[in-house]
């Protein structure tokens, strides 16, 4: 016996690949309200474009480009899903709660995990080309 399908989701003017497309422009939406709205994404981003600049001044390799690029990521993300956690976590506990602080604090952990890991990164990419 099969379980029935839910109904289809309406979809809006334009079928699945306008749909398709809108969802890029949410996720814009998302990245832009991060950027306008955490003092610390626009820090990552700041560190992020000096080592986009350090990469070009510097020459790196493709292998080293995707190690910057993979971390730049790494970092950027973790502090869009920290501002996500900090949002829904207000969201759900308005009043302190010391398990909305430990969700609060374990995002937060995340981004300096991901940082310090780039840091890593940028270590071992940029320190040998400015010591040579």
């Amino acid at each position: 016996m099969s379980t029935p399908h839910p109904p289809a989701r309406p979809r809006g003017p334009g079928g699945p690949l306008a749909g398709f497309l809108r969802s890029f422009s949410f996720a814009g939406q998302g990245v832009w309200r991060t950027l306008r709205t955490q003092r610390n994404m626009r820090v990552h981003v700041a560190a992020a474009l000096a080592a986009v600049a350090a990469g070009i001044v510097l020459r790196i390799g493709a292998v080293a480009w995707a190690c910057v690029a993979l971390a730049i990521g790494l970092v950027v993300a973790a502090e869009t899903f920290n501002t996500v956690v900090e949002l829904l976590t207000d969201l759900a506990a308005p009043d302190q709660h010391p398990l909305a602080k430990a969700a609060k604090d374990a995002a937060a952990g995340a981004v300096l995990l991901a940082a310090a890991a780039a840091i890593g990164v940028a270590i071992a990419v940029f320190l040998p080309r400015l010591a040579g």
